[in-house]
């Protein structure tokens, strides 16, 4: 007798709020003519060595992890995965700024500006 198991999907690496999809549906409404998503990743930047960055993605990489969301997909950056396991990725919008705020466990620090960080 021959058993299979069955894998329960594993969770998403970074979890979006509803806020951060949001703004990825928007993004996508207006992006560029051959964009298919948008992708976080995690470029050598600043003070603390890694910087978050969003950008529109024009064709998937095989070691991307996607995410569909209702307004397109998301892709993390394969590279970039083992520094987000865990995070969340909220849109934040008030009277001084705009962008998107993460809540990173494996952040060990941050720059002063809060556009870098260590892990």
């Amino acid at each position: 007798m021959t058993t299979t198991k069955t894998r329960r999907p594993l969770p998403a690496a970074v979890i979006l709020t509803p806020g951060a999809e949001a703004r990825i549906a928007k993004l996508m409404a207006d992006a560029p003519e051959g964009a298919i998503g948008v992708k976080l990743s995690t470029p050598r930047r600043g003070c603390s060595g890694l910087a978050y960055s969003v950008d529109y993605v024009t064709e998937a990489d095989k070691f991307d992890e996607r995410i569909e969301t209702p307004g397109g997909s998301f892709f993390i950056d394969g590279a970039s995965v083992l520094y987000l396991v865990g995070s969340t990725m909220d849109w934040a919008d008030d009277d001084f700024t705009a962008g998107f705020v993460f809540e990173n466990p494996n952040a060990k620090g941050a720059c002063g500006c809060g556009e870098s960080f260590t892990v």
